[in-house]
């Protein structure tokens, strides 16, 4: 909440008010208790297995062929162009079928096949389910990030986060319920994160961009040196009056909540934050397991270290994002380069949400917004694909050491228990206790909701 001079708030006010008009408007504004915190913890539609979702979004497109999908047939048929085997799906002309350059093998009791490209989180299979038949509508990168994100590439819809917030609240009054760290700045920028046509105090907090480091990243605006406790909450009384009288007189604008609801939140934000995001306290061997101080790993690990921080302090929906995975050329070292980057803090993630009993009650997902292509044009890259790929799940009621779902021989397309983005999101929301067909909001005069009219509960990938 930006500063304001108490001499120039004064001033501003119609009618030449003095101090006692002004404490007397804080005084009624305080007292106003039929005011309902939209942002209040609800309860879910049935019995939860999960209370929070963690979102690893992978943007560009990872290669499932090279990571989770083990392909053997590729081996054999190297070389030779798919033919019909992509079922009339993808354009697979003038293609050759391509082996990935990495070995698989087998990880766990359970015996996940994973990519020699995952040293550290193949030490998780066990509780990974890993969606080997996901596929999304479009092969293009805007349109499919934002289906990721909110389930229709075509209208902007709310956001899965701001969905999640609007249907449960948040368990903890001094944050944010919905914490986006480092979000995309383009290719659908805010649309990932926004609340749309739902109250806007349902959209995502972000903290910093793509393109900062997330060792100096903080909340914007959040600092105030200039006034007191007291009375910043003088100011804040006299502007909420205000605001509460306009929100009367236009009851359809959600925005003027939205605006109530940030400046309390920013208020209390003001202590909570800088203990939260403070990380003094953590061990020097938690920074060694997350890869904090070490170059590849430095960032992400303490975007993961941030996210583990926020599930535990009770924030709703927390979503962290790494990008660069659109490998058309030099495959076999950008695609190590991403592991590398980002496999140390998954998998310290996964052990310090189950060290702290929170992954059983903790939903995380990793996913990009499409695959790539098995058939290629050159050797050393591979193309956008989103008739088949890979996800993965674990925690929050989801069955680990398990496989679902199936693509084709060579990798091409979903071809077994097809699991596409609008299963994704019923599923995570069933786990999060809520029935996504009952979970709607009256828009144009039509009910809509995250899964539109489609979509389906996977019962088979949960505990």
């Amino acid at each position: 909440m930006f500063p304001v001079s108490r001499r120039d708030l004064l001033k501003s006010i119609s009618g030449g008010f003095g101090y006692m008009a002004f404490a007397g408007l804080a005084a009624e504004a305080r007292a106003k208790e039929e005011f309902t915190n939209p942002l209040a913890a609800k309860a879910p539609h049935f019995p939860a297995k999960a209370k929070r979702v963690i979102l690893l979004s992978m943007q560009g497109g990872p290669s499932h062929v090279d990571l989770f999908d083990y392909r053997p047939e590729l081996k054999k048929q190297e070389g030779k162009e798919p033919g019909e085997t992509a079922m009339g799906l993808n354009n697979q002309k003038g293609r050759k079928l391509m082996p990935s350059p990495f070995k698989f093998n087998k990880h766990g009791e359970s015996g996940l096949m994973m990519s020699e490209l995952w040293p550290h989180l193949s030490q998780h299979a066990d509780d990974m389910c890993i969606v080997n038949s996901a596929y999304c509508d479009v092969p293009n990168h805007p349109q499919a990030i934002i289906q990721l994100h909110t389930g229709n590439y075509q209208f902007v819809r709310p956001s899965m986060g701001a969905w999640t917030l609007y249907g449960l609240g948040t368990e903890n009054q001094d944050l944010p319920g919905f914490v986006t760290i480092k979000p995309l700045d383009r290719l659908g920028g805010a649309q990932n994160y926004g609340s749309a046509f739902l109250p806007a105090v349902y959209q995502g907090t972000r903290i910093g961009s793509t393109g900062d480091s997330a060792k100096t990243v903080k909340f914007g605006n959040i600092e105030n040196d200039l006034y007191t406790d007291a009375l910043q909450r003088q100011q804040i009384d006299l502007v909420q009056n205000m605001n509460r009288r306009l929100a009367e007189r236009q009851k359809q604008n959600t925005e003027i909540d939205g605006v109530i609801e940030s400046y309390e939140l920013a208020f209390r934000m003001q202590s909570a934050v800088p203990r939260l995001l403070n990380t003094d306290g953590e061990t020097k061997e938690t920074f060694e397991k997350y890869g904090i101080g070490n170059g590849p790993t430095d960032d992400f690990g303490r975007q993961c270290l941030m996210a583990r921080r926020f599930a535990e302090a009770g924030v709703r929906f927390i979503e962290v994002t790494h990008t660069g995975w659109d490998q058309h050329n030099g495959l076999r070292g950008r695609l190590k380069a991403n592991t590398t980057a980002v496999d140390q803090p998954i998998a310290a993630l996964l052990s310090d949400l189950k060290q702290r009993d929170l992954l059983k009650d903790t939903l995380v997902i990793w996913s990009g917004e499409f695959g790539r292509t098995p058939a290629v044009r050159n050797d050393d890259g591979r193309d956008h694909n989103a008739t088949g790929f890979s996800l993965w799940m674990a925690g929050g009621g989801v069955k680990g050491g398990m496989n679902y779902g199936s693509t084709d021989d060579f990798g091409i397309a979903a071809a077994v228990d097809k699991f596409h983005f609008h299963d994704l999101h019923a599923t995570a929301l069933h786990l999060l206790g809520l029935d996504h067909t009952k979970l709607t909001y009256r828009y144009a005069g039509r009910d809509f909701r995250l899964t539109d009219v489609f979509g389906r509960v996977v019962k088979e990938v949960m505990a």
